[in-house]
């Protein structure tokens, strides 16, 4: 039976070896085959020095740069094979865009602020506005930059929006486009850019090093969710299969939470006991939307952003017909700016609440 390679595990300095990118000793994992516990070959792992270095070369980028059949572990014979194999060309450097891409694209002035802007303050939309450096095009479209812990741009998701519904809007293409597939066309970037995604938002967890991390499906989920819940850093994985173990090596020694969209539980569950084996984090799932979904809910595939507005709107006006709030406990509970919010607008504490 093949079983998956995986990380090797620390026992010792004769457990971590040479990175082949930037020669660093004692800083390199490499990945091991899952039937035979042998190194596949000496250039696939990944470097300890995430952010100085970045090293990551998987065992599936391996296989499809040099496939052939003893690469695929089916035998000792064939392992024997792949650990004398010599890599002709060395994987490509994580492709990354100059800063001022994102610099002269920063606008409000696109259909998802738009929308924004019927449910929440000013102060609310500049909050998101600077802290996830929202883009806007000449029709528009919002642009989502993936930023990395780092601080390197990896590339943009451009997304058109009803102002008023706040629902998606699908050209010839699609629904999404993305910043450096425009580059290439205009032959800004190399046709072998080396795109390797990270969490939308994950730029923050450098400057919210204390908060606790919560993860949804989309983009559009964690600006939602940010403004409604700031206690927390939301981080988006920018799809159902967004979420991967690669991605996930940044939030070690974090504390967090995720949030998948309804339809996606039993899916993102699994890859919660992987990261939970994976990746030294406190980390759990979110049954929320699982427990209070109706069966309308439950068809149209409602997402936590979705929820939130829905309850916005409902427990808005029950709050205006007498639901207060005693501002002295707020302030022991909560931070001075999601209490003055609460003040405002109850509705915000009977919302969180309900999310628990």
């Amino acid at each position: 039976m093949y079983k998956l390679p995986y990380l090797q595990k620390y026992k010792g300095k004769s457990t971590r070896y040479k990175c082949p990118s930037c020669g660093r000793t004692q800083s390199f994992t490499l990945y091991l085959n899952g039937n035979t516990h042998e190194p596949i070959h000496r250039t696939v792992g990944r470097c300890n020095r995430e952010i100085k270095c970045g090293y990551h070369y998987t065992p599936k980028q391996f296989f499809a740069d040099n496939c052939t059949d003893a690469m695929l572990g089916v035998s000792n014979k064939a392992m024997h094979s792949v650990s004398k194999f010599k890599i002709i060309k060395p994987p490509c450097p994580i492709g990354t865009l100059p800063i001022h891409f994102v610099e002269h694209s920063l606008s409000p002035n696109s259909n998802f602020v738009s929308f924004l802007k019927n449910h929440f303050s000013e102060e609310q939309i500049n909050t998101v506005f600077e802290n996830y450096l929202l883009g806007a095009t000449k029709n528009k479209e919002v642009i989502f930059w993936q930023i990395d812990v780092a601080g390197k741009i990896r590339t943009g998701k451009i997304m058109q929006y009803n102002p008023e519904t706040g629902k998606r809007i699908k050209h010839q293409s699609g629904a999404i486009d993305w910043v450096h597939n425009k580059l290439k066309k205009f032959g800004a970037l190399p046709d072998d850019f080396n795109l390797q995604q990270c969490f939308f938002g994950e730029h923050l967890l450098n400057t919210y090093s204390e908060k606790t991390v919560a993860i949804v499906e989309s983009e559009k989920s964690a600006i939602i969710a940010s403004c409604i819940v700031p206690n927390m850093v939301w981080l988006a994985a920018g799809n159902l299969n967004g979420l991967s173990l690669e991605k996930c090596q940044i939030l070690k020694g974090r504390n967090v939470t995720l949030f998948p969209d309804l339809g996606s539980y039993e899916k993102w569950s699994i890859k919660f006991k992987e990261i939970k084996q994976s990746v030294n984090c406190e980390i759990k799932v979110s049954e929320i939307l699982e427990e209070i979904a109706t069966k309308v809910q439950r068809f149209e595939g409602l997402d936590i952003a979705d929820y939130m507005i829905e309850e916005l709107k409902s427990t808005l006006s029950f709050s205006r017909r007498g639901v207060g709030c005693e501002v002295s406990q707020i302030q022991i509970c909560f931070t001075p700016k999601l209490g003055q919010m609460i003040v405002t607008n109850p509705a915000v504490l009977l919302l969180i609440d309900r999310l628990q």
